[in-house]
């Protein structure tokens, strides 16, 4: 399998789309009024203790306060062996080499934290509709090799190492390299192959990095970031490129440099896998990345046999429905293989999209009904295979007799729909609209579009009022900034009388509308 990372990125947002075999999997965006906070550590105040649900809100800082749950709290490693022997009797697992479970039950939270105290946590999940972050007070720091554990003398090694040699071997070398007073170590999976030279160096950094932190801390005043985690790209660079990849295409020169210093300081055999994207056309058009995402917002996904599924997002849950649509299969005698047949490319589909949009929480997928158990079982086979390609934890449980299964899968921001959209006033929050950041994205595209075909000279832009204010207010620029990019002598107009997420280019003297001809995305 062929896979490659593409990034682009301007000043206002940077985009990494995955692709294996050319076809986009997965795609993350960042732009600075939506930061990404999962990673970053926080100076937090505790702001209420609720024993009835043993969970504690912590102000960090930002429009709601975090939760943090009594399993997230520190322990130490003599505190949880008695946890752990209480619940087994007093005996423990009768094996001390070997990693001990976190244990089911916590001592009551109001006992290690009180209202107005100060506590370092670190963010798990990010604000998703009206819940705060998550937090956890088990902070880590990932390097490219490990990730550095500054509260657990654990060693691991990642479970994706699947040698059982080498992760003997791995193993050996971290519990060498660790030393208890700084904290324990899991091995990534890209550092199978590592030297215990780099291994150590990259141990000593982030213990070098985990004492700035605390010394940091000291010196604010709750609440206060004390640590930002990479942004996007550095940290897909640092978690995800290694030899598995077979290219990495930036259409930034900027970015191109950064990304190619890091990798030549952590591994220069990757150097020639880093490509600048230099053509005329955009790098994700010339993949056929951005038609790919206008699809991930559309309800019904055609699948290859003929029949299609239908993706609903709700408030608690996401339900995918299979149909048969169109494909009646080759032999009207046997309907059962008609409908296996469907459900296994449903399987496949479903897998994909759940990845690609970034959907998460409880999700419950409809197959047609399958009378023959063999055939369920194959089903939820080929499902749990290619969701085993997800970098986001899933779950998928049995089959059940109505053709339901019921998953769970991670859930740490919110999803590419929900992020590129909002509310639409229009139906009273029925529907979405994209939000004026993502028109002017649009426009900005749109306008590169036109400049590379070179046969207009003067575009008029016409927008909702919401979006001229958005470029008049938040990027004064914008129009001056575009004109000298592109050579193309720009106009603004507002109209009332247009959608909000919609836009006309008007070219030529005549002002004839353009719009369909360059606006693929």
């Amino acid at each position: 399998m062929r896979r490659e990372i593409l990034i682009s990125a301007t000043d206002q947002e940077a985009w990494v789309a995955l692709l294996e075999d050319k076809q986009l999997v997965e795609i993350m965006l960042d732009r600075p009024d939506q930061g990404r906070m999962v990673g970053d550590i926080y100076l937090g105040r505790v702001e209420a203790v609720l024993p009835g649900i043993q969970a504690a809100f912590v102000d960090i800082g930002t429009e709601k306060a975090g939760f943090l749950h009594v399993s997230d709290l520190n322990y130490d490693e003599e505190e949880l062996a008695a946890l752990e022997d209480d619940e087994n009797g007093n005996g423990g697992n009768g094996n001390g080499s070997r990693r001990r479970r976190r244990p089911r039950k916590f001592p009551p939270i109001q006992e290690h934290l009180q209202k107005g105290q100060t506590i370092l946590v670190q963010v798990t999940k990010e604000p998703i509709s009206t819940k705060g972050p998550r937090l956890t007070a088990q902070i880590s720091l990932p390097g490219r090799f490990l990730v550095y554990m500054p509260f657990s003398h654990h060693v691991g090694v990642s479970r994706k190492i699947e040698g059982r040699e080498q992760r003997a071997r791995l193993r050996k070398m971290a519990k060498q390299i660790v030393r208890p007073d700084w904290g324990g170590m899991i091995v990534r999976t890209v550092g199978e192959e590592v030297t215990e030279k780099k291994l150590e160096a990259e141990y000593r950094r982030l213990h070098e990095a985990w004492t700035k932190i605390q010394k940091r801390a000291r010196s604010q005043k709750a609440p206060a970031l004390v640590h930002r985690e990479a942004q996007l790209i550095s940290g897909v660079i640092r978690d995800l490129f290694s030899d598995k990849f077979d290219a990495v295409r930036i259409d930034s020169q900027r970015i191109y440099n950064e990304v190619r210093d890091y990798v030549e300081s952590v591994d220069p055999d990757l150097l020639d896998r880093l490509h600048l994207h230099r053509g005329s056309e955009s790098l994700f058009d010339a993949y056929g990345v951005e038609e790919e995402i206008q699809k991930a917002f559309q309800r019904k996904v055609e699948l290859k046999s003929g029949g299609h599924i239908v993706i609903e997002p709700t408030e608690a849950l996401v339900s995918i429905d299979v149909n048969t649509g169109r494909f009646t299969g080759k032999g009207k005698k046997d309907p059962e293989q008609t409908i296996l047949r469907t459900n296994l490319d449903a399987a496949r589909e479903i897998a994909k999209q759940l990845r690609l949009r970034d959907i998460g929480g409880i999700i419950v997928v409809d197959f047609i009904d399958m009378e023959q158990q063999e055939h369920r079982d194959r089903v939820l086979q080929e499902l749990r295979t290619h969701l085993g390609r997800d970098r986001a934890r899933t779950k998928a449980f049995e089959v059940s007799a109505l053709g339901l299964v019921e998953m769970t899968r991670q859930r740490v921001r919110p999803s590419l729909f929900q992020s590129l959209t909002t509310v639409c006033t229009a139906c009273d929050g029925k529907g979405r609209v994209y939000t004026p950041a993502t028109v002017v994205r649009r426009i900005e595209r749109t306008l590169k579009r036109v400049a590379t075909a070179g046969d207009q000279k003067r575009i008029v832009i016409r927008v909702h009022p919401e979006v001229a204010l958005r470029i008049l207010e938040e990027e004064p620029g914008f129009l001056r900034r575009l004109s000298k990019l592109t050579g193309l002598e720009l106009d603004l107009r507002d109209d009332p009388l247009m959608r909000q997420d919609e836009f006309r280019l008007l070219a030529g003297p005549a002002e004839n509308d353009v719009t369909e001809r360059y606006a693929a995305a």
